[in-house]
């Protein structure tokens, strides 16, 4: 898939993001958001499932270990095929399949439920082990928050993956620099996020989470490495594609009121339209 494509299934996967938080008045927009093209290549390009059968045996595997930020993954999956858009603006009504975190027994495409932060990441090596011990082949990803691998547990995660050799793991880490209550720098760094990873014996990739190019070749790297798991440090803006929420720790779990949902949908579709013009040319 070329990455004009990617753009605009990215912009299609923001707007279902503003549009469930927003019917939901409830959520995490923020860090779905700056994750988008993350959760775009994943789904689009680089794992193997089938929306048609979601539960082969086959398929790659995908754990949100921020869990939180379901918005980001329910818009992806109802994007790719696995249910339908419109069930987007359930999003936490009472009844709905669709809840504030992910839940493996009630939504297609769901791995694993996740939403208490630091157990996504264990529950992917236990994935990839487990995967090994059987003979598969298929691969595991996860996706953390910067705020996230604050989390004692992530690092006891990693330790096991690098001892383990576990080269079927993909970790994610969705650098967007701010967290619930303010700037991770300013919370309890977690830097250098690279060198830590190191030294859990990990092979590391520094990206740009907004460039496609730069994506397609670290997750192809990633593959590529053998006899080590592999961490993707993601360099993220939070909020971004909505002007007001880009770089706002503000946005990290409130929804846009009906006038703030209008101004977020309205930057979308220009981007959407610039994106239908790129193709035109």
């Amino acid at each position: 898939m070329d990455n004009l494509q990617l753009k605009k299934h990215a912009n299609d996967i923001r707007k279902g993001i503003v549009t469930a938080v927003h019917s939901a008045k409830a959520g995490h927009p923020g860090g779905s958001l700056s994750a988008a093209d993350i959760f775009t290549y994943l789904y689009f390009e680089e794992m193997n499932i089938d929306p048609k059968e979601p539960k082969k045996e086959d398929r790659d595997r995908f754990v949100l270990s921020k869990g939180h930020t379901a918005p980001g993954l329910y818009s992806t999956l109802a994007n790719r095929g696995y249910f339908p858009v419109e069930d987007l603006t359930t999003l936490r009504k009472l009844g709905s399949y669709l809840q504030g975190h992910p839940d493996m027994k009630k939504i297609p495409g769901v791995d694993m439920s996740t939403g208490s932060l630091g157990q996504g990441i264990s529950t992917a090596v236990g994935m990839a082990l487990g995967a090994r011990m059987q003979g598969k082949d298929f691969r595991v990803y996860t996706l953390l928050g910067d705020g996230e691998i604050e989390e004692g547990q992530v690092w006891e995660a990693a330790m096991f993956a690098g001892h383990r050799k576990l080269d079927n793991l993909c970790v994610i880490v969705d650098n967007n620099g701010l967290q619930i209550d303010g700037s991770i720098d300013d919370v309890c760094s977690p830097r250098p996020i690279d060198k830590k990873f190191e030294a859990f014996n990990f092979h590391v990739i520094k990206v740009d989470a907004h460039d496609f190019d730069a994506l397609r070749a670290a997750f192809k790297e990633a593959r590529q490495t053998k006899g080590m798991p592999t961490a993707i440090i993601a360099t993220s803006l939070k909020g971004k594609g909505v002007s007001f929420m880009e770089g706002s720790v503000d946005w990290h779990g409130k929804a846009p009121n009906d006038e703030q949902y209008a101004v977020a949908m309205a930057d979308l579709e220009k981007i959407g339209e610039e994106l239908e013009k790129e193709g035109a040319c």
